[in-house]
């Protein structure tokens, strides 16, 4: 049998994906990339924003075609499942499982047997390893505890689970046998991750200090997401001596507004924000930041928006993810009064990303020439020359080399010019 899964939405789906290919493959299945082979179709979504489900919505119509010109199984799982069980199973009869977030290792069984089991708390999977990928996910928690008024995590995810110390070792261990140069430890709040090991309370930054002496062939490790209230002296301390630990740190700032932060939930203020971030920046050298930003919020107004833009500035992110609110149902804000207008949102988000694009550039400029270590992406469609590379502060590269290289090698690349958001340069020998 043939299988096929499209993924939407967050790293934690991607993730899973990884993990349910694993088990498909385990039990003889094969993977397909054409609707029309496959006869299996996993739908792994997202409800984060209404556009995901729509896009969903779409792909439903159109595999609800293939289903009557082939047979096709069509499999919907992940938050979209959670979320609007009830609605699939009235508005989309011909799906024949509807599979939630705690129950994606029981597809492969579906898809053999017609039976499914279903479990009432979220199981990590062994690994999340994609053969023959240089870079891998690695995810310690699931769920959220900290309900922010406008997210809908906490209800498809539920509490948070922090992953056991030993189960993130040995896949550590494994991914290190794959020659794997790059992870990223997943969670939707990261830095609350609480476990129990050698009868010890293990944190976020206790966790780093246990894994990294673990790691030989990876050079980089990546973190996503952190809460800014959770982000300890520790943690920091953490990141500015472990060479392995990347220097470039996803903040998700939300607002620059104090109140509209209280309105959101965030449990932080614009002042321990700063303060954060001006701390972090003195005791990280060559620290670089990405950030989360949403604008339209209930009730805000120009003076708050501007105070967005403020600290926009103020962090010199060299990449941001820009968005306006999205209502969603289930949510404290979709009910707030003060809803901005569709065309207010849109304004707002557009000035931002227009500064946010130019303070890039800015930033990016600035730093040539320099000298950045990097791992071998692949080779550029453009232009067969040059090879790609992305370093640890997620800055891509294009470059020359006299010797061949391959996916994976890590190569160290002097980058003289920029070219849109793309360093180029040559391969130091």
């Amino acid at each position: 049998m043939r299988y096929l899964i499209e993924t939407y939405g967050c790293q934690l789906n991607k993730a899973e994906s990884d993990a349910l290919e694993i088990l498909l493959k385990g039990r003889g299945l094969e993977r397909t990339e054409d609707p029309g082979k496959a006869d299996a179709v996993i739908l792994n979504t997202c409800s984060v924003r209404k556009t995901a489900e729509n896009r969903i919505w779409g792909r439903l119509g159109f595999y609800s075609v293939e289903k009557k010109k082939h047979g096709t199984m069509i499999i919907v799982t992940g938050c979209m499942a959670e979320r609007l069980k009830d609605e699939l199973k009235n508005e989309a009869p011909f799906v024949d499982a509807i599979i939630g977030t705690n129950d994606k290792a029981s597809i492969p069984d579906f898809i053999l047997s017609g039976r499914a089991e279903s479990s009432d708390h979220y199981s990590f999977q062994r690994s999340y390893y994609q053969e023959g990928a240089y870079s891998s996910y690695v995810p310690i928690m699931n769920g959220c505890n900290n309900f922010c008024s406008y997210c809908i995590v906490p209800y498809v995810r539920g509490r948070e689970v922090s992953r056991p110390v030993e189960d993130i070792i040995r896949e550590i261990e494994f991914l290190e046998g794959k020659n794997v140069r790059e992870i990223t430890l997943l969670g939707q709040n990261v830095n609350s991750y609480s476990a129990e090991y050698n009868g010890k309370h293990i944190d976020f930054p206790s966790l780093l200090e246990i894994i990294v002496p673990y790691m030989h062939s990876i050079e980089f490790v990546r973190f996503e997401s952190p809460h800014p209230k959770d982000f300890s002296d520790h943690l920091i301390d953490v990141i500015a001596r472990e060479k392995r630990v990347v220097k470039h740190i996803h903040l998700p700032m939300q607002s620059g507004s104090t109140r509209i932060l209280a309105l959101m939930n965030r449990k932080n203020t614009r002042e321990s924000f700063i303060d954060l971030i001006d701390k972090m920046r003195e005791r990280i050298p060559g620290l670089t930041f990405s950030t989360d930003v949403m604008v339209g919020f209930p009730t805000e107004t120009e003076e708050e928006y501007e105070e967005t833009l403020s600290m926009m500035e103020k962090m010199g992110c060299t990449e941001a993810f820009m968005y306006y609110f999205n209502p969603r149902e289930g949510t404290k804000a979709c009910r707030m009064e003060g809803q901005i207008a569709d065309a207010d949102k849109i304004r707002r988000l557009e000035k931002l990303i227009n500064e946010q694009l130019e303070r890039q550039k800015r930033i990016k400029k600035a730093m040539l020439p320099f000298q950045a270590r990097v791992v071998v992406t692949g080779i550029s469609r453009d232009d067969e020359g040059m090879y790609l590379g992305r370093d640890e502060h997620n800055d891509y590269f294009a470059f020359t080399s006299s010797i061949p290289l391959e996916e994976g090698m890590m190569a160290e690349v002097y980058a003289d010019t920029l070219n849109g958001n793309t360093f180029r340069g040559h391969m130091v020998e």
